[in-house]
């Protein structure tokens, strides 16, 4: 079942109804939008994101809210039926990812919808069939039924063709064998005599003049039947060179033509919204051999009624670099696009933006519409996501779960079996009736990262740039490509666009923050102490992994050794740095300490200030608890945290201003769910 839309309201109820001619829901079509006063002149639209971002969600939502109103169909073009046949397979010889697609977009768009009757598809029908005659086998009697059954269907749907074919059929076969009386026939005869019974004993006469199309083929002198013998000919002998990118750009616009055809004149398809092609992952190679054909020829003034979008992971791609761009919430009103004569620049790339809180919210709302969550338990989720969808969706569904599984009084936050975002990923999410729920961690890093990579990037998180991440694979990843292996995980990363960071491996805090909760569950103490041990005492990295051991005296001694002499804002920098060290500790014991509850039970450091020293560990323990994503926020705490840097403003020889600066912006960043402001050498100067 599709997942609900949330935050895309831009899209569905904006610039989908401009573009189709009908709202998300009815029948009362609305003003058709036109650019530069052309009514068939559309954007090729490209939804652009990272993984999880709901891309994927936003098509299906296309399709199902305009299935059975107007001509509608999606592909996956990573799908695994278009990624490539056995050489042993019959259909090899006339098989390639973008038939096999064209096939199935024509096979969606052909059903009758409501108002309207079904779409017939002559030229695609004629372009597929001539190249599948390139391997048929004469005595196949039954491999020739089946596929020209299968293509005549996007020319005639229902019981007429299958009478009709079975006459062709007996027609066609007798010429094949007359041929092969007089030896083997060459590939052009069999091509040849399919084509010619395909135009005067199958096509009826409408369907033969819309074959006449295929005159315009290069070099076929405005006869048809000279254009669908080459059209297949160059498919067959030229695989993989640019004849056959020319021919599958041809039977691309042969798709398109018989929707324009379709919608010209005053047929009951001008009764409905345009038709809507939805390409998924248009990132992978079919996506491109898909699309460019289409602004080749709207560039060139080919134009047709069908209105395409499609999806990209990622923000760029080679062919969409001069592509007009804009973010979602400005297609909401109207569409920034206009034509001009760069191909590309006939693609509209809309970059969809991650969720508010508000949006996480109302997702929680729907999955526990009881309220039963604790109060903040959106916002903690919006914060750990980043805002991204597929994370706020999984998560919050696995809180409604919860609250239902715990009957009248469902665990709140805090607390052991408390309703925090560390809990929740922790728990089953039943995503399928049928099926068992598995932790919603290992859920969203199927849908994030290749499974086969899991482990690698696991460790790899705990790294923070490449070399220490070589560091850390020579020595706990020597069974998994060791030191060799890292390059190309940071490429895959790159690849799959995942952002970079300057003190981390895996840029992205959600991502870091699965990644390194599943490496909880394995060699967590062995990594993290390879990646203590790979640094000098009193290195902020070291003191980092561990505080991520438990082990946190050091890190006091070390800033409050370093306080007096050091850059304020260069100190705070590194404070920050240190606590950012994951927690999976249960129970949480950060708070009491970051409130002064254990002073009394700490004993005093040798020869130094005793105040000094717990004020230090106490703001230590309020930015490592304020600043975790697993966490819920606590105004205490950073009330707390405030605090203390105020009165370390005051002990500071040169840093008076940067502190009392901290001392106001970080506990406004912790009450309003962001991390704390970086603070420059000039901060205070500045400070309102």
């Amino acid at each position: 079942m599709d997942r609900e839309l949330f935050g895309r309201d831009a899209l569905l109820d904006g610039l989908a109804p401009r573009l189709i001619g009908l709202p998300p829901s009815g029948f009362q079509q609305t003003t058709l939008e036109e650019f530069g006063g052309r009514r068939d002149d559309l954007p090729v639209v490209v939804l652009t994101g990272g993984r999880g971002m709901g891309k994927t969600v936003a098509l299906k939502q296309l399709r199902t809210h305009y299935r059975g109103r107007t001509p509608v169909a999606l592909i996956d073009c990573e799908h695994a039926g278009f990624a490539g046949i056995p050489s042993t397979d019959p259909r090899a010889p006339f098989w390639s990812p973008v038939t096999e697609a064209l096939s199935t977009l024509g096979e969606q768009l052909g059903p009758a919808v409501r108002g309207a009757g079904a779409i017939e598809f002559p030229r695609l029908a004629a372009g597929l069939m001539a190249i599948a005659s390139t391997g048929w086998d004469p005595n196949n009697r039954q491999q020739v039924h089946d596929e020209a059954l299968r293509l005549g269907l996007l020319v005639e749907s229902g019981s007429r063709l299958r009478s009709l074919s079975r006459g062709w059929l007996v027609k066609i076969t007798a010429k094949f064998a007359s041929l092969w009386a007089a030896g083997a026939p060459g590939l052009d005869v069999v091509v040849e005599t399919t084509v010619e019974s395909l135009l005067e004993d199958l096509f009826n006469r409408g369907q033969r003049t819309a074959a006449n199309w295929y005159g315009d083929y290069p070099g076929a002198g405005g006869q048809a039947k000279r254009g669908l013998n080459l059209l297949a000919l160059q498919f067959h002998r030229e695989r993989d060179t640019d004849a056959r990118t020319l021919a599958e750009r041809h039977l691309v616009g042969a798709l398109r033509a018989d929707l324009r055809a379709a919608y010209q004149g005053m047929g009951r398809l001008r009764r409905v919204g345009r038709p809507l092609v939805l390409l998924d992952n248009v990132q992978a190679p079919l996506g491109r051999r898909l699309i460019e054909p289409v602004l080749r020829d709207r560039a060139a003034g080919r134009l047709d009624p069908v209105v395409i979008v499609g999806a990209l992971r990622g923000h760029d791609h080679p062919a969409l670099r001069t592509a007009h761009r804009c973010a979602l919430p400005e297609v909401t009103h109207t569409t920034p696009w206009t034509r001009s004569t760069d191909i590309a620049a006939g693609a509209l790339a809309v970059q969809l933006t991650t969720l508010t809180p508000e949006h996480v919210r109302q997702m929680l709302d729907r999955e526990d519409p009881q309220m039963r969550t604790p109060p903040l338990l959106a916002r903690s989720i919006h914060r750990l996501t980043g805002g991204r969808p597929l994370g706020a969706a999984l998560l919050t569904k696995t809180a409604g779960q919860a609250v239902r599984a715990a009957g009248p009084t469902p665990p709140v936050s805090g607390g052991p079996g408390g309703l925090t975002p560390g809990a929740l990923l922790s728990m089953p999410v039943v995503l399928r009736e049928d099926e068992p729920g598995r932790p919603v961690a290992t859920e969203l890093l199927n849908s994030l990262v290749h499974a086969a990579r899991f482990d690698r990037l696991a460790v790899l998180a705990a790294a923070h740039g490449t070399e220490d991440a070589e560091a850390l694979a020579a020595a706990r990843l020597d069974h998994d490509g060791g030191r060799a292996g890292v390059l190309p995980m940071r490429d895959l990363l790159a690849d799959e666009h995942w952002p970079a960071a300057p003190d981390h491996f895996i840029g992205d805090p959600f991502l870091r923050t699965l990644l390194l909760h599943r490496l909880r569950q394995g060699d967590w103490r062995d990594v993290q102490e390879t990646m203590r041990d790979h640094y000098p005492a009193g290195d902020r990295r070291r003191l980092h992994h561990e505080l991520a051991l438990g082990t946190t005296e050091n890190a006091v001694t070390h800033l409050r050794d370093t306080f007096p002499a050091a850059d304020a804002a260069a100190w705070l920098e590194e404070l920050r740095f240190i606590a950012s060290a994951p927690l999976f500790d249960t129970p949480d014991e950060r708070r009491a300490v970051a409130l002064g509850r254990t002073d009394a039970v700490q004993p005093a450091p040798d020869g130094a200030d005793r105040i000094v020293h717990l004020r230090i560990r106490r703001l230590l323990y309020c930015v490592w608890q304020l600043t975790d994503l697993l966490a819920q926020p606590d105004l205490d705490v950073a009330e707390k945290m405030g605090d203390e840097l105020g009165q370390l403003s005051a002990l500071h020889p040169t840093g008076n201003e940067v502190f009392w600066h901290a001392s106001r912006t970080w506990p406004l960043a912790a009450r309003e769910w962001r991390s704390p402001d970086r603070i420059t050498s000039n901060s205070g100067s500045n400070a309102p």
